[in-house]
């Protein structure tokens, strides 16, 4: 079947299979978290983003197969409410930008911008992207047979970014971010995979960039 990315909490989950990477979408309860669980076509091994909440579902997800790695978006609690028992049951190491580990219940290591986290043989581009929180990260797959993939946790969605509790400081910093470490780099056909909600593309949302800029939201 088609991927669409339209998924929700307590249906059935959506797979993007891709000649290297195969992405699974589940929406989680009770805030519609997505959660997205990355498995290398080549070697097997997996990454969780988001241990956002219903640990024994994505538990059942991730399978016989094993857990190598749980990249946390960012440290709001909503995405994160799974994570420690997803790291107990597994044994997977936890990753988060230095900025937000704070906020985490569990010790975790750290990534910062322009890094790369490897897992069998793909890997992801950490992009930091301030103010939706501090340490907000999106992760980049570039698929070596397509288009790039976008993981943009809460700071981009389809028809704007990330909330600012309008604060014109923090707005700013995500607006800049979003706009010249995403936009301003990648092509049209990007495919994004947000934190909440449906996917869409950088190209569909492009032509909004000034409008969202004018709102201020």
């Amino acid at each position: 079947m088609t991927y669409s990315g339209n998924v929700s909490t307590g249906g059935a989950p959506d797979v993007r299979a891709l000649d290297g990477l195969t992405i699974t979408k589940v929406s989680v309860g009770p805030m519609d978290n997505n959660a997205y669980l990355l498995r290398c076509a080549s070697t097997g091994e997996q990454l969780l983003i988001d241990a956002a909440n219903e640990a024994p579902r994505l538990l059942e997800l991730i399978g016989e197969s094993g857990l190598g790695t749980v990249v946390t978006t960012h440290q709001h609690m909503d995405h994160w409410v799974a994570l420690e028992e997803i790291v107990a049951a597994t044994g997977a190491r936890a990753l988060v930008h230095a900025a937000d580990a704070d906020g985490l219940p569990i010790s975790a290591q750290t990534v910062a911008d322009g890094e790369t986290i490897r897992f069998g043989d793909c890997e992801l581009e950490v992009i930091h992207i301030v103010g939706h929180t501090p340490g907000s990260i999106a992760l980049l797959y570039r698929d070596p047979a397509g288009f790039p993939h976008l993981f943009t946790g809460d700071s981009l969605f389809p028809g704007g970014v990330g909330n600012t509790e309008s604060d014109p400081e923090r707005f700013t910093s995500l607006i800049d971010d979003v706009e010249h470490k995403l936009f301003d780099r990648l092509p049209d056909e990007t495919w994004f995979y947000p934190g909440h909600g449906a996917d869409s593309t950088l190209g569909a949302e492009r032509a909004a960039l000034p409008q969202w800029r004018a709102r201020g939201w």
